[in-house]
């Protein structure tokens, strides 16, 4: 059982030295016990408190990575059962299932499409991760020359699936520095695959007819060197699946449960009647609680808006996606262009740029620092007034880029129009409400 605040303040010096950035121990204890801080941030913690308050103070979903490099899939190290509590901390996995008995040319084409699936949204990249390859001709020398072949792809990271642990083990053998998942540890096989797992520092996905099976699994394989796990839901249906994810981040975070501690891994395509009710199943299970999904289609209108809702789920609802305060060129602006302010907070800064963009008219925009914030919440909260857009002028260096002084603002804030014009010298001209009538303004009634 994780430990309390209590529990854990008795071990710690007891001397309120705020070394740790808090003002007592018992403060720090408290966030210790709520997974919100990490032990290494008390510099005078002892050894043997350091031992004994390690274990409380992990993460109660442990990581998992496949691949390697910056853009490895991370899954785990989850600490709340829902976002508002604090935030979700690592996207869950989108990978793309393929079969090793596509030919060569088919096989090469499927790759190519999904290297495409790559995308730029609010200033962030967005993609698919990596593929499943799935040993659909339980032939081991096919697996193997298959997963090379994905390795060397543009796919970047790849889960390796079979029922047959000898035709895990060759494909991973031969893979193994790229650090794929293994997806078929069972009561049956966990002994060889754990070994393995084990030996080469491989994560491993473990599955069982039931979630007692599973947690009696882990442990052994744990005794087996294996330290990165993934666990595979017994339950075949959605229904089924997202009772029994449920179960295990429960299990995991409200009753600290060791055994199934790890993150999921979970097949959208089972139980899909076709392409749209996938799409419908991943987005469910990226939203509660899977750590990698994997799908059966590949086509870029099916897989962005999958991408989209992840990418919004796990931003941090307490700190706002923003972009920098400073002003923006679009296309090749010169000292006559227009200049129009938006704040800070990405989603709102990209509608309008794309829309200036869609205008071609060579423009600057100014994004005022809202702490990013859209502009109405901006203004009902006064992040945006009068004084922070003449800040934000005076900072970006924006009077010596345009020899006239015309501002366009927000329709939204049309209000602001006169106290800003007496707190710049500018004249303000009041744009359209929404970012979609930009091009048309611009074009026909900017001068």
């Amino acid at each position: 059982m994780a430990l309390t605040g209590i529990a854990i303040y008795k071990l710690l010096p007891k001397t309120n030295c705020k070394k740790c950035g808090f003002p007592t121990c018992l403060a720090f204890a408290m966030q210790l016990a709520q997974k919100k801080v990490e032990l290494s941030k008390c510099p005078d913690v002892s050894e043997e408190a350091k031992q004994m308050l390690e274990g409380a103070a992990a993460p109660p979903i442990k990581l998992a990575t496949v691949g390697v490099g910056e853009d490895a899939i991370k899954a785990g190290e989850e600490t709340v059962l829902f976002r508002h509590e604090d935030k979700f901390t690592n996207p869950c996995g989108i990978v793309i299932k393929l079969t090793d008995n596509l030919d060569e040319a088919a096989l090469n084409e499927r790759l190519e499409q999904i290297g495409k699936l790559h995308w730029t949204r609010v200033g962030m990249e967005i993609f698919v991760n990596g593929v499943a390859l799935v040993n659909a001709s339980g032939d081991a020398g096919t697996f193997k020359a298959a997963a090379q072949k994905v390795a060397g792809g543009p796919a970047k990271n790849v889960v390796l699936v079979s029922e047959n642990a000898d035709n895990l083990i060759a494909a991973a053998e031969a893979i193994k520095d790229s650090r794929p998942l293994l997806h078929g540890a069972n009561k049956d096989n966990f002994q060889k695959l754990g070994e393995f797992c084990g030996k080469n520092k491989l994560p491993l996905a473990v599955s069982g007819e039931s979630l007692e099976e599973i947690a009696e699994l882990t442990p052994k394989l744990k005794e087996l060197g294996v330290d990165e796990m993934v666990i595979v839901p017994a339950g075949k249906g959605v229904k089924e699946c997202m009772h029994e994810l449920t179960k295990l981040r429960r299990m995991a975070i409200k009753k600290a449960f060791r055994p199934v501690g790890y993150p999921t891994i979970v097949d959208a395509s089972v139980g899909a009647a076709d392409e749209l009710e996938q799409i419908a199943n991943a987005g469910i299970y990226a939203a509660k609680y899977a750590g990698i999904v994997m799908l059966d289609i590949s086509e870029a209108w099916q897989v962005l808006p999958l991408l989209t809702m992840r990418q919004n789920i796990y931003t941090n609802p307490q700190k706002p996606i923003q972009v920098d305060q400073k002003l923006y060129e679009v296309g090749e602006p010169d000292e006559n262009s227009p200049v129009m302010f938006t704040t800070n907070f990405s989603l709102t800064y990209f509608s309008v740029e794309g829309e200036v963009e869609a205008s071609r008219v060579p423009s600057y925009i100014l994004a005022v620092d809202t702490e990013g914030l859209s502009v109405l919440t901006a203004y009902s909260g006064d992040k945006l007034n009068e004084k922070t857009v003449a800040k934000a002028i005076a900072a970006t260096g924006l009077e010596g880029k345009v020899k006239h002084r015309k501002l366009i603002i927000p329709g939204l804030v049309a209000v602001m129009s006169g106290k800003l014009e007496e707190e710049t010298g500018w004249e303000i001209l009041v744009g359209p409400k929404e970012a979609s009538y930009i091009p048309k303004y611009l074009k026909e009634i900017w001068k």
